[in-house]
C-alpha cells in the first residue's frame, strides 16, 4: 500500500494561481489575452508568473488586477515592496584558452600513438 506523496503548498498568504486566474476572468481578461496586450507572443510568458518569480509578469498581472505585485505573491516581497530575490553570482566559465590548449595537445598526442 502506497501513501500519498505530500505536494508543495504555496507560502502562506500568496494566492493561489487559480483564485489569480479567476481575478483575472471577473476583469475581462484571460493569461492569454494579457500576455498578448503586453507584447508576449505566448500565455506561457505570463503564466511562469503564477508559479516562480518572474518581476514583469507579476507587474503585468497585478496591474490588469489593480493591486500591487505584493498583495498577490507577499512571499516575494520585502515588507517594503521591494523584490525579496536577489540574482546569484555570476557563473564562472573556463577559460577557453586553456581548454583549447589542452584538446589540442591531447588530439596531437593521439595523432602521434602517445595517447
Amino acid at each position: 500500500m502506497s501513501l500519498p506523496t505530500a505536494q508543495k503548498k504555496p507560502a502562506t498568504g500568496d494566492w493561489h494561481r487559480a483564485d489569480v486566474i479567476a481575478a483575472l476572468r471577473k476583469k475581462g481578461w484571460s493569461l492569454q489575452q494579457l500576455a498578448l496586450e503586453n507584447g508576449y507572443n505566448q500565455r506561457s510568458s505570463l503564466s511562469k508568473a503564477l508559479g516562480s518569480p518572474s518581476p514583469k509578469g507579476e507587474a503585468i498581472i497585478a496591474a490588469a488586477l489593480g493591486v500591487q505585485p505584493q498583495v498577490i505573491w507577499p512571499s516575494r516581497y520585502n515588507s517594503d515592496g521591494t523584490p525579496n530575490r536577489t540574482r546569484g553570482p555570476k557563473p564562472m566559465r573556463p577559460d577557453l584558452r586553456v581548454v583549447k590548449a589542452t584538446t589540442s595537445v591531447a588530439q596531437d598526442n593521439l595523432r602521434n600513438g602517445r595517447g
